[in-house]
């Protein structure tokens, strides 16, 4: 993917009065080289579309605890939890959620509201593990997230018998509905995110018996998902809920903007 100077350009000398310019920046130009499809340009302080849509990058919400920044969260929030592709080195620390955190403004625009019919159009099946006759998930065609997941869904075509159990009978693709627990759009509502299989992952919620409230404090992580199948999806753009301390290990999301941020 290369730059194009009047993006740079825009990109490094947007401000906000809130904000500070370097993080406005960096932002914006993460957005603008992940999603070149859709972005146009960045100018004062907003992402516009090439449909001429204009997304405020916001302020951040710094002051508000956790579980109130992801109900209200624009784009400067996206960026505030760093994604660190790779093995971990250690188990996420409280409330460490990079991605977690979604502008509903800026991926309506890009993908469609689902609660208006807006995605329905563009949702296209992609053949999953086709030489173990894995199926179909559905996801967007926008942005190109479905030929990324072909890519994706080549190469753990390729990975041993052992590693199936994770991958065949995936829990799903494209869904209209909110975060579990919330009134946030799902990611799956704008059809970026891939569930593969619910038996061995984990999931925040499910895990200890009893429905914890967001942010609480007594989250012990559990994982069984191989390294090597996270390693495949974020070559192609997409971040795993592993990686979250409200975890969804068997959660990836098409979020390139947050690998190119390095």
């Amino acid at each position: 993917m290369k730059w194009h100077a009047p993006i740079i350009a825009a990109a490094l000398t947007l401000a906000s009065p809130w904000a500070r310019a370097d993080e406005t920046s960096d932002a914006a130009a993460a957005l603008l080289r992940a999603y070149p499809d859709t972005l146009e340009n960045a100018v004062a302080g907003e992402i516009v579309t090439k449909s001429g849509e204009r997304i405020q990058i916001g302020t951040g919400h710094e002051t508000e605890p956790w579980p109130q920044r992801l109900d209200k969260s624009d784009i400067l929030d996206m960026f505030a939890k760093p994604y660190a592709a790779g093995k971990p080195a250690a188990t996420p620390r409280h409330n460490d959620d990079p991605g977690r955190a979604r502008s509903a403004a800026l991926f309506n625009a890009m993908y469609g509201d689902c609660t208006r019919n807006e995605t329905a159009a563009r949702i296209v099946p992609v053949p999953w593990l086709p030489k173990k006759r894995g199926g179909i998930i559905r996801v967007t065609s926008v942005n190109g997230v479905d030929k990324a997941l072909a890519k994706v869904s080549k190469a753990l075509d390729e990975l041993p018998a052992s590693f199936d159990r994770y991958l065949l009978n995936p829990a799903g693709g494209f869904v209209c509905r909110p975060v579990a627990g919330s009134k946030r759009p799902s990611a799956h509502g704008w059809g970026i995110a891939v569930d593969i299989a619910a038996a061995p992952a984990n999931y925040w919620l499910w895990d200890g018996g009893r429905l914890r409230k967001e942010g609480a404090p007594d989250i012990t992580y559990r994982n069984a998902i191989p390294h090597e199948i996270v390693e495949i999806f974020e070559r192609h753009g997409f971040i795993w809920g592993g990686k979250w301390y409200h975890y969804d290990t068997m959660h990836f999301e098409y979020r390139p903007e947050l690998l190119l941020r390095r």
